[in-house]
């Protein structure tokens, strides 16, 4: 092995040697390299914000592009929800406790479990008080009143907005009777 400490170090004359430390900087001012450095620091900084922001906006588009798209979707299987419980209140009383009916059940149960999971909630409308927001009035009682008395079809919303308005009757609730849904429902 050779000892490296030791060895005699041999310069070419072409290569220039670098300054001395004192002598480097004849013209450069220790202010001027430090402005600089921070400039740069302050330019990498804003960039480096910028691009988290940039990142923060990307994902925020993604979410509401999938937001949207999910709410289309939802938008269309309710209908669907809605003529199989049409259907259900449609079969006859003898064939109520039929296997096609318990079938039937079991298909609302996973549809009503399957728009909870992806955050759609029914409105509760019967015995409330009639909101424009979240009720269509499809019809009204001649008496007035501005209590929701009949349900047509249900609302639903997604997270806080307003899915589908329910389709409601609006008129007083009598004493004596309480409020109720069409034959069908």
């Amino acid at each position: 092995m050779r000892d490296v400490r030791n060895m005699r170090v041999e310069r070419d004359p072409e290569v220039a040697e670098p300054p001395e430390a004192e002598d480097s900087a004849p013209g450069l001012d220790v202010e001027a390299v430090v402005a600089e450095r921070d400039r740069y620091l302050d330019q990498l900084q804003r960039t480096a914000a910028d691009f988290a922001n940039y990142r923060r906006r990307t994902e925020q588009e993604r979410a509401q592009q999938r937001l949207t798209a999910n709410e289309q979707l939802l938008r269309e299987i309710v209908p669907v929800l809605d003529d199989l419980q049409r259907g259900l209140g449609a079969l006859p009383p003898e064939e109520q406790e039929s296997k096609l009916a318990e079938g039937m059940r079991w298909v609302e149960q996973k549809f009503l479990t399957t728009l909870k999971k992806h955050g759609v909630t029914p409105i509760e409308s019967l015995g409330q008080t009639f909101d424009p927001s979240v009720h269509e009035a499809v019809e009204a009682d001649p008496a007035g009143g501005d209590t929701v008395v009949a349900v047509y079809a249900p609302g639903y919303r997604l997270g806080d907005d307003v899915l589908r308005p329910a389709m409601v009757k609006v008129g007083q609730v009598e004493d004596d009777q309480p409020a109720s849904r069409p034959a069908g429902k």
